[in-house]
């Protein structure tokens, strides 16, 4: 829960600009594809909406010039008529153009969210367990959404305000080349701002991305361990650290927020420059006659839409910035190789009888990658582990803390590839199977029950999705969860709160067997918890256990002599060695590490205290 504590907050040194690659750009673009006639049809009428608003200055010249120099009514009306035709269009167009924007927008965003999720869950455990959860939200969060602007709102304000200066630019040029000439002078000013200003920009703004992504992950852990929070009363500690967290963001959005104002600003300022010495250079031109005053005032406004254009291509440059960084960062999630897939050409793993075979087994933790060094190897926490695993065997892990237990359990679902060595199931090495057959006949009851915040029956189905009622029930009777259920307010149906809050320690274990039960597995994989049980629960689980592991291929990291003593054997290991292999009576006539710990835990309480 503390880790983001002990993170450091992200340094904030400059990094070099990297202008988009076209390999990124046409990475974006692809998301555009399947949605190719709707952006069709908003770039069409985002372009004639755009050419319809250049009616307006020529409309006010033909007003100027025709309607009150020489007082014509009729022509008055014409114009008005035109004028409010020109605006009925161009709503119309608009409108189009804007529904059909946003529906691509939100699709693009379901889209890649869901490609993103969906990659995640390819990844192996390694890779979450190196990172925060509440980053990776923010990453399908925040950062997808920029992206999403990026792709729609701003790829089309790009060309309509395209639109809007070439079209001023082809006018002014009609009306007068000498005065469009003089604006141009200050257009390289506007450029190489542009430049300057974007290139601050987007380093600011992947600096906010961050610690945004900090925030997330701080109250993500904080309100994920609650009761630990409130068991300590550390709720004063957590806001100042949350405060903490986000004034670091607010103080990255302050300094994005003043370069994007200074940038705004000047660009502001030389096009409103440009505009002066237009009515300057202009009014020099209408005294010598060489314009006619509707001429210049058209010029004028052509002269605005230029230097809106300049100013909203600076602002969506900025935005563009943002966006860059952000599908980079989303780039990089979905650039990442799981760690455990499938090997070319992997075999579907027939029905397994259920031997587990370890040939001399050692693993080894990676430590993460910091400043783009390579992930370094930690010391083995397994070495040279042999073992064998007969079919329908229960076979109990015993030792104490850190001494590879929990590590040796996880090679046999695949959540991690052995460093050196292999594992294998009735003959076949794991890393030759498909993950989901190898994982579809392995049952897993975990210590901690991760329970979803749906009902019972939906937690349940877990185990089989296709599930019928009648197969629900007689799983549940099976792990002793019927009667408890049942009584629930609405039985089945029954919310069961995140991470399953609303039910006791005992009944979470009853609902996680039942789930295993459902799916039927041939080996199973239980981490046992009965010692955080009270008795009754305690022998209602161990009940359903009895059941679950009939017939099947069972290992269990044991924490109680109960189980130990129905164990068919026992495996001993200390500091990543397995040094004993035999049942209780074996074990305790050898007089080595497990005698030890069986009278010391004899002595607690027998039968009752923990072993490992």
């Amino acid at each position: 829960m503390f880790s983001a504590l002990r993170r450091p907050a992200r340094p904030g040194p400059a990094e070099p600009f990297v202008p988009p690659s076209r390999a990124q750009i046409a990475r974006l673009l692809r998301y555009l594809r399947p949605y190719r006639v709707q952006m069709a049809v908003a770039l069409v009428a985002l372009v004639i909406s755009s050419a319809l608003s250049l009616l307006f200055p020529w409309i006010m010249q033909n007003l100027v010039d025709a309607v009150f120099a020489r007082g014509d009514a009729a022509e008055l009306n014409r114009i008005t008529l035109l004028l409010i035709g020109a605006f009925l269009f161009n709503s119309v167009f608009r409108f189009v153009e804007g529904y059909t924007l946003s529906y691509v927008g939100e699709r693009v965003v379901v889209d890649l969210r869901r490609e993103t999720y969906a990659h995640l869950h390819t990844l192996s455990v390694r890779f979450f367990a190196d990172r925060r959860t509440g980053e990776l939200l923010s990453r399908l969060a925040s950062d997808v959404t920029l992206v999403r602007a990026a792709l729609t709102n701003n790829l089309t304000a790009v060309l309509g305000q395209a639109v809007s200066f070439a079209g001023s630019l082809a006018l002014m040029l009609a009306l007068n080349w000498r005065l469009t000439l003089f604006i141009l002078i200050l257009a390289p000013l506007i450029s190489v701002n542009a430049v300057l200003f974007g290139r601050r920009l987007r380093r600011l703004s992947t600096e906010v991305q961050d610690q945004t992504a900090d925030s997330a992950a701080a109250a993500e852990e904080a309100l994920a361990g609650v009761r630990t929070v409130k068991a300590f009363t550390r709720e004063p500690y957590e806001v100042q650290r949350y405060t903490e967290q986000l004034q670091r963001a607010l103080n990255a959005a302050l300094r994005l927020t003043v370069v994007r104002s200074a940038f705004g600003a000047v660009i502001a300022f030389l096009g409103f420059a440009s505009l002066a010495g237009v009515l300057w250079f202009g009014g020099r031109e209408v005294l010598a006659g060489r314009l006619t005053p509707g001429a210049l005032i058209a010029f004028l406004v052509y002269g605005i839409n230029i230097a809106a254009s300049l100013g909203a291509f600076t602002g969506l440059y900025a935005q563009l910035q943002e966006a860059l960084g952000a599908s980079r960062r989303v780039f990089e999630l979905l650039d990442e190789v799981p760690e455990i897939r499938d090997a070319p050409g992997a075999l579907a793993l027939p029905p397994a009888r259920g031997r587990v075979t370890f040939e001399r087994v050692s693993f080894a933790y990676q430590t993460p990658a910091a400043n783009g060094r390579q992930p370094e190897a930690a010391p083995a926490v397994l070495r040279d582990i042999e073992l064998e695993i007969q079919p329908g065997e229960v076979l109990a892990l015993v030792g104490p803390s850190g001494a590879g237990k929990t590590t040796l359990f996880n090679l046999i679902p695949r959540f991690y590839d052995p460093t050196e060595g292999r594992v294998l199931l009735d003959g076949h090495d794991l890393r030759a199977l498909t993950l989901a057959s190898l994982r579809g006949q392995i049952g897993i009851v975990p210590q901690e029950t991760q329970l979803f915040s749906g009902t019972v029956r939906e937690n349940l189905r877990y185990g089989k999705l296709e599930a019928s009622e009648a197969e629900l029930e007689a799983a549940a009777r099976a792990a002793n969860a019927a009667e408890f259920i049942e009584q629930l307010p609405q039985g089945y149906d029954t919310v069961v709160g995140e991470r399953g809050v609303k039910l006791s320690g005992g009944q979470r274990q009853r609902i996680a067997i039942a789930r295993a039960i459902l799916k039927d597995p041939r080996l199973l994989l239980l981490d046992e918890a009965t010692s955080s049980l009270d008795s009754e629960s305690e022998k209602l689980v161990e009940e359903a256990l009895d059941r679950l592991m009939v017939n099947r291929t069972t290992v269990i990291i044991a924490h109680r002599l109960s189980t130990v003593h129905r164990a068919d054997r026992i495996a001993v290991l200390e500091a990543g060695r397995l040094i004993e292999l035999g049942n209780h009576a074996e074990l305790l006539a050898r007089d080595g590490l497990y005698a030890r710990l069986y009278r010391m835990q004899f002595r607690e309480s027998v039968g009752s205290g923990p072993l490992a």
